[in-house]
């Protein structure tokens, strides 16, 4: 039972990365703000590998600075 609940853990998580990816390679974001974006969404992607519930939760605080700084989704 829990390993399906991972399954659907990762494929939501896999989803949410992919649609934050596309916010981040918005043309629109300065280059020095990408590279850093780009650089938590790196760890976000590592951690994702062997902690599924901590790379949510770091997912969750990324997608949340995004919309503080108006970057929409694509």
């Amino acid at each position: 039972m829990e390993r399906d609940g991972q399954l659907d853990l990762y494929e939501l998580l896999a989803a949410r990365l992919k649609q934050v990816h596309a916010r981040v390679a918005n043309p629109e974001v300065p280059d020095g703000t990408r590279r850093e974006l780009t650089r938590r969404l790196l760890v976000v992607t590592a951690v994702a590998k062997h902690d599924l519930a901590d790379a949510a939760r770091r997912l969750e605080v990324l997608t949340a600075e995004l919309d503080e700084l108006g970057i929409p989704d694509q």
